[in-house]
This record gives C-alpha cells, sequence and structure tokens, in this order.
C-alpha cells in the first residue's frame, strides 16, 4: 500500500513538470515527501535498499505520467486551459497548511523576508519566458552537451521548489522540441532519433538533481524555519505565477469557471490528504 501511495504521489510530480509554470519540487512538497526525497537523493548510497524502496516507486509514477499524459495534457492545455490550471493551482495550495504546521509559532521579521523575496522572485521569472524553439531536426556532439546542460539547468529547477522546470525549458527554447520527442517515444520508426535527444537530457537531469538536492539539504539542517519560509513564498509565488502565464485575458463562460472552481477544490482535497499520507 505505501509502494502505491509513492506511485501516485509520483505520477502527481510527473503530471506537475509537464505544465508550464507547475514546479514538480513544490508538488513533492505538496504531498508531503520532498525533505524526505531531498534526504535519499543526497545519501542515495546510504541505506541503498531502503532508499531504492522510497525512490523506485515515485520515479515508476512519474515515469507513467510523462509517458501516458503528455499527449492528454496538451490537449487539456488547448481546450480546457482553465479548468485544467484551477486543477493544479488547487493542488498547489493544497499543501500550504501542512506547511504552515512546521514554521508555526517561529516567525520572525526575516522570515517574512525572505518570504517575500523568494514570493518576488518566482512572479518575475513569469515574465522571462523566452519565444525561441531550438530546432532538434539535426544533432551533433555541440546539441549533445547543450541538451546535457539543460538537463541538468530544468532538473535544478525541478527540484528547487516553485521554479518550473517545464517553464524554464520554454524560456531555453526547449520545452515543445522536448515534449514532442516524449510523445512521440511510442512512435518506434523514430526511437533512435528520440534516445539520442532523451539520453543526453536525461543525464543531466540525474546529475542537476544530484547536485541540487544536497545543497537543499544542506540549507533545511541549518535554517529549516527561514528554509521553509522560502518554500512557503515559492508556493505562493508559484500559484500566482501560473495564473499570469495562463489565464490572464482569456475568455470564459459560467461552465467553465463553475467546472474549474470544482476541479480547484478536488486538487485542493487530493493533495491536502495525499500529504498527510
Amino acid at each position: 500500500m505505501k509502494s502505491l501511495i509513492l506511485i501516485i504521489k509520483g505520477f502527481f510530480m510527473g503530471l506537475a513538470n509537464l505544465i508550464p509554470g507547475v514546479s514538480g519540487g513544490t508538488m513533492a512538497i505538496t504531498l508531503g515527501i520532498y525533505d524526505k526525497l531531498i534526504n535519499v537523493i543526497s545519501h542515495l548510497f546510504k541505506n541503498f535498499k531502503d532508499n531504492m524502496k522510497f525512490i523506485i516507486p515515485i520515479v515508476i509514477g512519474i515515469l507513467l505520467s510523462i509517458i501516458t499524459l503528455s499527449k492528454v495534457i496538451s490537449y487539456a492545455l488547448t481546450y480546457f486551459l482553465f479548468p485544467t490550471i484551477l486543477f493544479f493551482v488547487g493542488a498547489i495550495i493544497g499543501g500550504v497548511p501542512m506547511l504552515y504546521r512546521k514554521v508555526k509559532g517561529n516567525s520572525s521579521i526575516s522570515s517574512y523576508f525572505i518570504f517575500t523575496i523568494t514570493f518576488i522572485i518566482i512572479v518575475a521569472l513569469t515574465f522571462l519566458t523566452g519565444d525561441n524553439l531550438v530546432d532538434l531536426s539535426s544533432v551533433n556532439i555541440i546539441s549533445y552537451i547543450k541538451l546535457f546542460g539543460v538537463g541538468v539547468i530544468s532538473s535544478a529547477t525541478m527540484v528547487i521548489p516553485g521554479i518550473s522546470g517545464s517553464a524554464m525549458l520554454m524560456t531555453l527554447g526547449y520545452y515543445e522540441p522536448i515534449i514532442n520527442v516524449i510523445k512521440d517515444l511510442t512512435n518506434f520508426a523514430n526511437i533512435l532519433y528520440n534516445l539520442k535527444i532523451l539520453i543526453p537530457f536525461g543525464l543531466g537531469v540525474v546529475i542537476g538533481i544530484l547536485l541540487i538536492a544536497k545543497l537543499i539539504e544542506y540549507l533545511l539542517n541549518k535554517y529549516e524555519v527561514k528554509t521553509y519560509y522560502a518554500i512557503l513564498g515559492f508556493v505562493f509565488g508559484s500559484a500566482l505565477s501560473i495564473i499570469l502565464q495562463n489565464l490572464i485575458g482569456i475568455n470564459l463562460n459560467i461552465l467553465e469557471v463553475i467546472i474549474g472552481i470544482i476541479l480547484f477544490i478536488i486538487g485542493f482535497l487530493v493533495a491536502y490528504k495525499l500529504g498527510d499520507k
């Protein structure tokens, strides 16, 4: 049962990384596994067997989500943008009560300052999304190096709460090309080309996660309360950023609004309940 819960949580993390503006790190916090995940990644080969029992179900969930839902998410964002985004905003906010319990009674002026700074940083990043698309129709050694580097950068933002790996890929011009390769994975006629793209990118993702996890673990150990205030700033900033990035200026009808509110509540409740498991 525990493994199934972890697979479900991994599934939500993978789903989060498919949505521009949604952070897998924020989702991990919302689901109550962030601290443990950072600790496991930072000490992967210490208590290796137990660590694998924790991380493998999460990885399975992430991969299942990305492979099976990349096309569904693209469709939902195209035709049901408002309710889809509100579901994820609800899921993000659903983790706030759990986070607040970690800092309750330990506030200070410096903590509020840190919260404000991280909130502003995330909202400011909303306006840095680039429009340039990288051409991956042909690849060479320079392309492989760039893919590895982009993997490192995007994975670091996946681990840092509130900073969206998808949004960072969009800024760098790699989001659409990478998503198109993932959606084409089941096309075995192009499997060699797709793997040539995904392997260097995937290696960069793994290295980036290992590096940033060490830093996050240090901050949680040395400055736990302040780090959680920073995370709260990331979470609230992320929720606002998603709205600014996706929902400003769109035309809505009453049915979309009602469905959006219902999905917001569902997302909140799902994240809130999973966060306690």
